[in-house]
């Protein structure tokens, strides 16, 4: 009967061989124990990281894939709260390469950005990131130079907390979900900018038309037909890269690799989930399991329990669950637009797999996507309960105005009051409001990279994702999130500022209020120590996941004190949402969409949080 030293020795001694011989996949070709299932771990307060080229092996495909220390994804470090940590990064590339320490809260010239933080770290060189650990949680770390993070330079963060964790659990296992191309990056942009829908194979057919006549009626159905293509966009357009060429991985492997986690039936089981892909927005479920979701981002939450959760590009989600049988479940983590999946093994022993779901049925775009509340949805009349701090109940704080019903189209630039906020703290089309309630005009940004503009845009902090609108089970939704400790900062906000999500699908343009990075010549600038309310509205038909560097935000869902606070957020389709920040982290700070391609095409601008000139002269 093998032990469990035995079985590790026999393992090593495989691997070994394995590795020797060049066949065992690149993250799986240095040492690492059975209990961390395919991720190297490192641990300490000192860390040595490579950057280099290295071959890889997904699902019996060999491929080429940019690593940190030769693994993908790259070492989970371990942190400890309190300490001081230096990772000292060599790059064997040949182009500039960086790391950013995403959700973590560092020095600003820590952050890992080239050209807004630092110069980059060029090729041959080392560079010798320091800071203080100030939080604990599960994060992640990556590329942000170029297309780097597509190729697989990304890997998890785990920082343990300084004192007692209220997360009771037994065993744990980091799940990194991310996607890869054999084409490769470039190849991949340059044919979206080409042809947008180029990886789009789930197209309405033929039979789609015959069906929705049935349902609709010939003349509903073809007026339907007829606004999506004067619009030229189509209900299928839910993902810009699909399963066309996308393998999904969970911890560097392909479905047919399936990675297996063990337990013991009864175990707590910890899995702190990371969405580290490029472009792949996933729903996550355990058929037979429920979901105790335990931390969002890093931060502790009122545990929730539910069956299944999305969790955009760049989230991180821990949840606890307890397998009682001994049997075997299947992770399922399915694409948003349904084109693929990436799939798992929990099992109480090696060599088990549990029945693999079918995908289901691809979802479509509404009109209520494209930002019209009165179609395809349940219209709210374009109130804006984010901004008005509503809960679940739907019913608004007293002394609080509506602001989403405004004509913001029938005013123009010229009734700015400039004389509420200087010119150089409202990025362009930004509208802002004084804490008096005094607001600038705003105009619908237009412009070539603007192909639709959502006239009804609505609150969907209470909607599930796109695609989970009509299950039968319980599926997370951000207004279910709940901060564990009161917010920090209860100040009401003193100043508030709108910005719109913009692109054009058909010329693969994606920018903030109509320009992309390259045509900003300001930053958005929040004045250090202020509570500040960001309102946004997606224009686009696309959620994005929009993160902010260097500080976190609470979300404004009605929890009070206990807003759930995230560094990335997926806005949907259509919506207008709000988020509250206080600007305590001096510097320089990228505020950006994390669809790779979309950040790489424009979505992306500086936040800039500055000292008063008074306070800075002192």
């Amino acid at each position: 009967m093998l032990t469990r030293r035995h079985l590790l020795k026999s393992f090593s001694s495989g691997a070994a061989m394995l590795a020797a011989s060049g066949l065992l996949p690149a993250w799986a070709r240095s040492p690492r124990s059975l209990s961390e299932a395919g991720i190297t771990a490192l641990s300490g307060n000192r860390f040595d990281l490579d950057i280099a080229r290295s071959a890889i092996n997904i699902d019996g495909r060999t491929g080429e894939a940019i690593t940190v220390n030769g693994t993908l994804p790259a070492p989970l470090l371990r942190w400890q709260e309190g300490e001081q940590v230096t990772m000292r990064v060599t790059n064997h590339l040949d182009e500039d390469t960086s790391i950013h320490w995403h959700g973590m809260l560092v020095p600003f010239q820590m952050d890992g950005v080239p050209g807004v933080t630092f110069p980059g770290i060029k090729a041959g060189e080392t560079f010798e990131y320091t800071f203080p650990v100030r939080q604990s949680g599960t994060y992640w770390y990556h590329s942000h130079s170029g297309l780097q993070e597509q190729l697989g330079h990304y890997g998890p963060l785990v920082v343990d907390p300084a004192g007692s964790d209220p997360v009771g659990y037994d065993r744990e296992y980091v799940v990194v979900l991310s996607d890869y191309t054999f084409e490769g990056p470039h190849r991949v942009f340059a044919k979206l900018k080409k042809m947008s829908d180029v990886y789009n194979f789930q197209e309405r057919t033929a039979g789609d038309f015959m069906r929705d006549v049935s349902r609709m009626g010939f003349g509903e159905t073809i007026r339907e037909r007829l606004m999506w293509g004067d619009m030229r966009m189509s209900p299928t357009d839910i993902s810009d890269v699909t399963g066309a060429t996308y393998t999904l991985l969970v911890n560097g492997h392909g479905p047919g690799d399936n990675w297996t986690a063990l337990f013991e039936p009864g175990e707590r089981v910890r899995l702190r989930f990371v969405n580290a892909s490029a472009m792949s927005i996933f729903n996550v479920r355990i058929p037979g399991l429920p979901l105790s979701i335990v931390q969002a981002d890093g931060q502790n939450v009122r545990p929730v329990e539910r069956d299944e959760f999305q969790i955009g590009v760049a989230e991180t989600y821990d949840v606890v669950i307890t397998p009682r049988k001994d049997r075997a479940y299947t992770l399922m983590c399915e694409s948003i637009d349904r084109s693929g999946y990436g799939r798992a093994t929990l099992a109480p022993r090696p060599g088990m797999e549990a029945e693999v779901p079918p995908l289901r049925p691809r979802p479509l775009l509404t009109m209520k996507d494209m930002g019209m509340a009165g179609h395809g949805g349940m219209s709210h009349g374009g109130m804006d309960h984010a901004a008005m701090g509503q809960g679940e109940s739907g019913g608004q704080k007293s002394g609080e105005m509506d602001h989403g019903s405004m004509d913001h189209s029938a005013m123009g630039h010229g009734a700015m009051d400039h004389g509420v906020m200087s010119h150089e703290s409202a990025p362009a089309g930004a509208m802002q409001k004084d804490g008096m309630g005094a607001m600038e005009a705003h105009n619908h940004p237009t412009g070539p990279g603007i192909a639709n503009t959502a006239m009804q845009p609505q609150n969907r902090l209470g909607e599930p994702g796109v695609g989970l609108e009509d299950v039968t089970h319980r599926v997370l939704v951000y207004t279910d999130l709940e901060s564990l400790a009161p917010n920090p900062d209860t100040r009401a906000p003193g100043r508030e500022m709108e910005l719109h999500l913009t692109g054009n699908m058909e010329r693969y343009m994606w920018s903030f209020d109509g320009k992309k990075f390259s045509e900003v010549t300001e930053p958005i600038i929040f004045h250090y120590g202020e509570r500040l309310r960001l309102t946004m509205v997606n224009d686009t038909m696309m959620p994005h996941p929009i993160h902010l560097h260097g500080m976190f935000f609470e979300l404004v869902t009605g929890a009070g004190n206990h807003k759930p606070r995230k560094h990335t957020i997926v806005v949907k389709p259509g919506e207008k949402m709000s988020f509250d920040v206080t600007a305590d982290e001096e510097g320089d700070w990228a505020f950006h969409c994390h669809l790779l391609y979309h950040m790489h095409a424009g979505m992306f601008q500086v936040v800039s949080v500055r000292k008063d000139m008074a306070e800075a002269s002192q």
